[in-house]
């Protein structure tokens, strides 16, 4: 399998407005996902192509700080999209091969548990903000 390139903010903009342009009705588009979900059983994981991802450097471990500077929460549906942020920082950039809309998807483990995590790319959520001091 071969690795996956490293999405820019531009990049980002660019495939969440191509995916907002998508009307097409399609099972990715049945499902509410403005905000983080476990992928539904109605995804067919098949139907999703990982076109690039947000993570830095795979060999160092990304943040766990959030972005939520109005005050929201990780499942907000207005939550912003910032891409050095968690879990932004974690994910695939995946595009739907039937409609072509575009998702964020990571999977969140801890303990016992693994969940597989999806939540639209949102042009408008998008937010090129940089890391604040540790």
């Amino acid at each position: 399998m071969a690795e996956l390139a490293k999405l820019e903010f531009l990049d980002l903009v660019s495939l969440a407005n191509a995916s907002a342009r998508v009307s097409a009705a399609c099972a990715c588009s049945a499902v509410t996902l403005r905000s983080w979900e476990s992928v539904p059983l109605a995804l067919d994981d098949a139907d999703f192509e990982d076109v690039g991802t947000l993570l830095e450097d795979p060999f160092v471990e990304p943040t766990f700080v959030e972005f939520h500077p109005a005050g929201t929460r990780y499942d907000s549906a207005d939550a912003p999209i910032a891409p050095r942020y968690f879990p932004y920082n974690r994910c695939n950039v995946s595009k739907c091969r039937r409609c072509g809309r575009v998702f964020l998807r990571y999977t969140e483990a801890g303990g016992y548990f693994v969940d597989r995590r999806i939540r639209a790319l949102s042009p408008e959520l998008l937010v090129d903000a940089e890391l604040a001091d540790r």
